[in-house]
């Protein structure tokens, strides 16, 4: 029977890591992840949950040994934040060329400088390019919901590949918020015993992690791409298996209010519940045609269904909350505008950048880019970025 109950969302993370019954733990403190991975010792240690927490001395040295236990056969979870997430940089490239399917949460924070332990998503934006898949919750069921989809889409043998799931720091991980969790035995049902295609065993030896020289690089990188972008199959549907079994589904672009909409913004993560509110005050009080989207599913980046669902739409307002220096934009909107490059009938996308470091984007943000969004387009404003709600 599932359980109903009010709890920090970074403890509502840590049980379904402990429904999932990991076998392997490895994770340094950094602020604003370290409340899940601080309750995850206390199971370990109370013995709720039979795995090994390893303590280690960096960031660096947890993704270096969760690198270890995964080859192993372990089912394997860690979590981090911002510089954590950088130091790791050098093993986050490994991991998923050596198909360990590594679950990690990651509690979104800016990247320094200036020092800032606020939410935005530069820390995620500075790895979209080692292999994982990543995905976006935007509040705590979705965070329990995901991070239980998340092993099982990982270990699929179809699959084989490292996942974060991206919750915004503080704004979620510190928050209390409803749950609703499952038993063991849904979750057990759900997510069978790890199987792993190949594990290091001394009674078995194989090789993992060998030199690629030039004539065998180059195919090990587009198999890994392949395996990347066909994860997202497996992706949907363990999203509606997930569905049909508890109620409660997830696609990899989700919408809101977008019926006969002109005027389309994209979120990612927590800020789009407040996109709603804006949304409906536009659609309500305002008569506007403005729709939400809703991206969760950023690698491998869903195309196909991005196209399908901007047809119709004359202007597309993409919100970044990290900048791509000395680039065109943010990043997602960078991504987006490749590609719908090629549609015949592409929205004008727009770009703004909101949120770095914390800033709250309100409802009446949301309602200025929908409108400036839209003067852009009427006027052929040429693709340039703004920057929402910073001071000159």
């Amino acid at each position: 029977m599932a359980k109903k109950t009010g709890i920090e969302v970074s403890l509502g993370i840590s049980e379904a890591v402990k429904l999932a019954d990991v076998d392997a733990i490895a994770a340094y403190p950094i602020t604003p992840q370290t409340h899940i991975v601080e309750h995850l010792s206390e199971l370990v240690a109370d013995g709720e949950l039979n795995a090994e927490f390893i303590p280690v001395e960096s960031e660096h040295s947890a993704m270096s040994v969760c690198a270890g236990t995964a080859a192993a056969g372990a089912r394997t979870y860690t979590a981090t934040s911002s510089q954590g997430l950088a130091l790791m940089n050098e093993i986050l490239f490994i991991i998923p060329a050596l198909r360990l399917p590594i679950v990690m949460t990651l509690a979104n924070r800016a990247l320094s400088g200036p020092i800032s332990i606020w939410n935005d998503h530069s820390d995620l934006m500075s790895v979209r390019d080692t292999g994982w898949i990543a995905i976006f919750a935007e509040n705590g069921q979705e965070a329990f919901d995901l991070t239980l989809q998340s092993f099982k889409i990982a270990e699929d043998h179809r699959v084989l590949l490292p996942i974060s799931v991206n919750i915004d720091g503080f704004t979620l991980s510190h928050v209390i918020e409803p749950h609703e969790f499952l038993s063991q035995e849904e979750v057990n049902e759900f997510l069978p015993p790890y199987q792993p295609l190949v594990q290091l065993n001394p009674d078995k030896p194989v090789s993992m992690g060998m030199v690629g020289i030039p004539e065998i690089f180059f195919e090990a990188k587009k198999a890994q791409d392949v395996a990347l972008i066909e994860s997202k199959a497996v992706i949907k549907e363990v999203f509606k298996d997930f569905g049909d079994r508890f109620g409660r589904y997830y696609n990899v672009i989700e919408s809101y209010r977008t019926e006969d909409a002109e005027t389309l913004l994209l979120t990612m993560g927590s800020i789009s519940e407040t996109a709603m509110e804006a949304i409906d005050v536009m659609r309500d009080e305002q008569g506007r045609r403005v729709g939400l989207l809703r991206l969760r599913l950023w690698r491998p980046f869903p195309v196909d269904e991005l196209r399908e669902m901007v047809k119709g739409v004359k202007t597309l307002a993409v919100i970044d909350r990290a900048v791509s220096f000395g680039g065109t934009g943010g990043p997602v909107a960078g991504e987006i505008r490749s590609a719908l490059y090629s549609t015949a009938d592409r929205p004008y996308v727009a770009s703004f950048i909101a949120g770095l470091g914390g800033r709250d984007v309100t409802v009446k943000d949301f309602m200025d880019m929908a409108a400036l969004a839209e003067k852009m387009e009427a006027e052929g404003e040429i693709h340039e970025y703004k920057m929402i709600g910073v001071r000159e």
